[in-house]
């Protein structure tokens, strides 16, 4: 399942995968992987990647440091700026778009894959 969190700087983004890693049960420090550019979760039957490529600016470092194989059938990867490697990730099942407010956000979401449709039918029902 690949995720995308679009959206400015301090839209939530990093504070939304938080707070999905603390209600599925993690119980450490979540912290945004800006400088690391990926952090990984390794919870009871799931794995989770989150990326921030804000800094990221070279194909070849996503090659030197392996990111193609965290896409695969076992990991979770929520990324956020995925316009930094549009042209290297895999397409996003799901699409999720903050927007800031103010007086608050709004969130978009958006079903790329039919992955992405049963995520966003299970979250309407």
């Amino acid at each position: 399942m690949v995720i995308y969190l679009s959206g400015d700087l301090g839209a939530g983004k990093t504070t939304l995968v938080r707070g999905l890693l603390h209600a599925l049960g993690y119980g450490g420090r979540v912290k945004s992987p800006t400088y690391t550019l990926i952090e990984p979760y390794d919870l009871p039957g799931l794995n989770l990647r989150h990326f921030d490529l804000y800094r990221f600016r070279d194909a070849e470092e996503w090659e030197a440091a392996g990111f193609r194989d965290e896409f695969d059938e076992n990991n979770i990867c929520l990324v956020e700026w995925p316009e930094q490697a549009a042209e290297l990730l895999p397409l996003a099942d799901l699409e999720i778009v903050f927007n800031i407010l103010p007086d608050g956000r709004t969130l978009d979401l958006y079903a790329h894959t039919a992955a992405g449709k049963q995520c966003l039918t299970a979250l309407h029902n």
